[in-house]
């Protein structure tokens, strides 16, 4: 079955050049944050803000096929989450590196080297579940906030625009973006976990994906530890969680477990495609 038509495209392209305008505005951006409690225009409006400078500094996949795919899952379960309302955008990034992270207002991003370690559909819908999980409870929002302290404007235009020639803070955000945006904590992780598996569940989708997907990345850690540190820097993830998930999943009446979708062939042409692609291109360093 063709895949329903797509409403977005993202765009690679860097620059090395920052226009001072736009430094401004990520410089300005705390403002936003400060005094009462972020109303949901308020967010949407700091995430598009975010996501502009997200999509300006990282490699988006421009493939409308491969965006087409990514918003279909994406929206499938989104929609049916407390924070369906939210206008949501899915997009991957051309990076080798293992990575997922959300931006506040509904803005999420998926690194290409997290998507071809997937062999199912489940294990990047989980994936999904648990960043949208995220995005529902609010986390980025309050970890700003959080962060203000810390100036998180500079912070940001040191990372995204690379006007402070720091390697340190090049590696600590990584390809996939995120240090800023999702230094969770454990009861975070946790509490995204248990929004994702319920995420999932509600779209149709086995949660069994959540713990196979985090599996791998447990085994990588030990064998090939490069391409996924920057997954465990910003998502602590242990052996507990996966048992936390797995218990849920052996609670489930076996017969709605077993009526669950866990792959499509949508998926695997998806991957395919993904896959034909020239190679991530190599990350810059100081």
């Amino acid at each position: 079955m063709p895949w329903p038509l797509g409403r977005r495209s993202g765009e690679a392209r860097r620059s090395s050049e920052i226009p001072l305008k736009r430094t401004l505005a990520v410089l300005a951006l705390p403002a936003l944050l400060s005094g009462c409690p972020v109303s949901q225009n308020r967010e949407v409006k700091i995430g598009t803000q975010y996501a502009q400078q997200v999509n300006a500094e990282l490699p988006i996949i421009a493939d409308p096929e491969i965006n087409r795919y990514i918003n279909v899952i994406g929206d499938s379960i989104a929609k049916l989450t407390a924070r369906g309302d939210l206008d949501w955008h899915f997009y991957v990034v051309d990076s080798r590196e293992v990575n997922a992270f959300a931006l506040p207002g509904g803005f999420v991003y998926v690194n290409r080297g997290l998507i071809e370690r997937a062999d199912k559909m489940d294990e990047l819908a989980g994936v999904l579940g648990h960043e949208i999980g995220h995005v529902v409870e609010r986390h980025s929002v309050k970890e700003m906030r959080k962060a203000q302290a810390a100036n998180i404007g500079m912070v940001l235009a040191c990372v995204l625009t690379r006007v402070c020639s720091n390697p340190a803070s090049e590696i600590a955000m990584g390809v996939g973006g995120e240090a800023i945006f999702a230094k969770f904590s454990r009861a975070d992780e946790s509490q995204a976990d248990a929004e994702g598996f319920s995420n999932v569940v509600q779209a149709g989708i086995s949660p069994e994906g959540m713990v196979s997907m985090f599996q791998k990345l447990l085994e990588e850690r030990n064998k090939k530890p490069v391409f996924v540190e920057a997954w465990f820097t910003s998502h602590p993830l242990e052996e507990n969680r996966i048992a936390e998930i797995q218990a849920q999943i052996n609670a489930m009446d076996p017969a709605v477990l077993a009526s669950l979708t866990t792959d499509s062939p949508n998926f695997h042409t998806f991957k395919d495609r993904l896959q034909s692609l020239p190679p991530s291109p190599t990350p810059p360093r100081s």
